[in-house]
């Protein structure tokens, strides 16, 4: 029954996403970027160390508003998902998110958050990572560049694990690039 739910709640954060892509001025109030993005499903040699699955994610977040000023920079929350093309793990998350202009083109973000994915908690396949637990904490990093006054470009690096709260504890990192459209 999980399953089903995570599936649908993969496809909501989806679906709402795409819909505040469409709707710029109704989304205007609300939406303060939107970001999509194709990420490395799974990179290995980063924080968890291994990779066993495979494919590429299509990464859709919406940045939202109200911010608040923070140690110079701006918080935000942040709604998204991952979908993997490989049929390997997808995840939906949501995350409160610090974003500091480094120059006017130039902005450096973090953020922590939890995250719900349809991968597997135990170690079943070879080709499968075992996560440990069903909801996961998230820490995202990105470094954008603003080519436009709308738009921008951005190296973008996440991670998930259940930060050994529960056993086993293998952990997932996405890298990629994304495009952001500012409203």
């Amino acid at each position: 029954m999980f399953h089903i739910f995570k599936s649908l709640s993969l496809f909501a954060f989806s679906a709402i996403l795409v819909a505040s892509i469409g709707l710029p001025s109704q989304a205007a109030d609300l939406v303060h970027e939107v970001k999509l993005g194709l990420l490395h499903h799974d990179t290995g040699g980063l924080w968890s160390g291994t990779n066993r699955e495979s494919g590429v994610d299509l990464n859709l977040e919406a940045i939202l508003e109200p911010s608040t000023a923070f140690l110079s920079g701006t918080v935000r929350p942040a709604v998204g998902a991952s979908l993997n093309s490989g049929g390997d793990t997808s995840k939906a998350y949501i995350a409160a998110r610090w974003e500091k202009d480094l120059t006017d083109d130039v902005q450096f973000a973090l953020g922590v958050g939890g995250a719900v994915h349809n991968g597997n908690t135990k170690l079943t396949r070879n080709d499968r990572k075992a996560l440990g637990s069903e909801v996961l904490f998230y820490f995202p990093f990105e470094l954008s560049y603003s080519y436009a006054q709308d738009k921008s470009v951005s190296l973008f690096y996440d991670h998930v694990s259940n930060a050994w709260l529960a056993s086993p504890n293998e952990g997932m990192d996405t890298l990629g690039i994304r495009f952001g459209f500012s409203f």
